[in-house]
């Protein structure tokens, strides 16, 4: 099985994921998160924002991710994947993946705004700080079509999302038992 995250930067995707692999390492499942921004700094720090190098990161990602679910390891990919061709594309390739929708919207994510970055994206064009390819502000972001869960962390607290996926992931253990 495979997790795969989708959502917008500072949505809380690291942060569920943690929790929820927090409470997994009591269990003796093996849960491996698959940081986005970890992998980038090291893994695929060669590439850029564009369509096609967000495409190459998550093939990347899914990539270390097929091979853990191999060995019954479960993988998290933390990423914000941010089109549907390439989230179809990776469940197409990998056995059993899911992918789960980590909603929040555009208003709280501004006022979190975690690590500067949409403030630096809604700066007036040609400011010497702006960002240009913030998904969700000036870059797109397709809503999936048909994820297997939706978390929305505007609405609900970090343990009840947690909850939530904790709760799927079993639900899918059970099920392949």
């Amino acid at each position: 099985m495979i997790i795969q995250f989708c959502g917008l930067s500072g949505s809380g995707k690291t942060t569920l994921a943690k929790k929820v692999k927090e409470y997994f390492d009591t269990t003796q499942t093996n849960i491996e998160i698959i940081d986005g921004d970890e992998y980038r700094h090291n893994l695929c720090k060669d590439l850029g924002f564009s369509k096609e190098d967000r495409h190459t990161n998550i093939r990347r990602l899914a990539f270390v991710a097929g091979k853990l679910a191999k060995y019954n390891v479960i993988p998290i990919i933390c990423a914000i994947s941010p089109y549907e061709e390439i989230r179809k594309e990776i469940a197409y390739t990998y056995p059993d993946v899911k992918t789960i929708f980590i909603k929040c919207s555009l208003a709280e994510l501004i006022h979190r705004d975690t690590k500067g970055m949409y403030a630096k994206a809604l700066l007036p064009d040609g400011h010497a700080e702006k960002i240009n390819n913030l998904t969700g502000v000036n870059d797109p972001f397709e809503i999936p079509e048909s994820p297997d869960l939706i978390i929305e962390t505007d609405k609900e607290s970090a343990e009840e999302s947690a909850r939530k996926l904790i709760d799927f992931i079993e639900s899918l253990i059970n099920t392949n038992l």
